[in-house]
């Protein structure tokens, strides 16, 4: 990883730190009372082709054993009414700064996939995962509203998976390389910033 961005990374994750802890430890508490344990949500994602890590995430939904795949309209009967008012102002990915810290993810860059699809689509995959996963990126700020969309219309898992596969995994992977073929620091700073401030965009 380019020793810039990590420094970057490091520095963010220090600054935020203060901010976020207090959130989290308040959120937590209100999921604890209000829908019980577990608190947080680990799941599986991708850093390169080969190698996965634990993302880490409040729980927004009811608890399903047999839950995976992305999250479409199929799912959205499990969503806790606090897991929609988190996830409308992302909160539910505050946790995500300790995957920061630990260098699972960086700041900006492409949002971590699910292993299955990074199976399905290494050819994809083994381009866009040369960047580090991030707690943002291009594809987040102009696809990802439109990719809820598309999904919101699933009734089933194979529709979710169907539509997922189909529209959104090629459309993002093209948004991905372009950030990643434009990278510079200053790129960075711009996603963020409409990221902050949706706005700006």
């Amino acid at each position: 990883m380019n020793p810039a961005k990590r420094a970057f990374d490091i520095w963010t994750a220090a600054m935020i730190t203060p901010f976020v802890v207090p959130m989290v430890i308040v959120i937590a508490l209100v999921i604890l009372i209000t829908d019980g344990r577990p608190v947080f949500y680990g799941g599986e994602r991708m850093t390169t082709p080969t190698r996965g890590f634990r993302l880490w995430k409040f729980r927004t939904m009811t608890v399903d054993a047999g839950d995976r795949g992305v999250s479409g309209g199929d799912k959205a009967r499990r969503i806790t009414p606090v897991g929609a008012w988190l996830r409308r102002r992302r909160f539910d990915e505050l946790p995500q700064l300790w995957n920061l810290w630990i260098g699972d993810m960086s700041v900006v860059g492409p949002r971590p996939p699910l292993r299955e699809y990074v199976e399905r689509f290494p050819e994809v995959y083994d381009e866009v995962l040369k960047s580090r996963p991030g707690l943002t990126g291009l594809a987040t700020i102009y696809y990802s509203r439109h990719e809820q969309h598309l999904l919101a219309r699933a009734r089933t898992p194979e529709e979710t998976d169907a539509i997922y596969a189909t529209n959104c995994v090629p459309r993002k992977a093209r948004i991905d390389l372009m950030y990643q073929k434009n990278w510079t620091f200053c790129f960075d700073l711009n996603v963020v910033r409409k990221t902050l401030f949706p706005s700006a965009r």
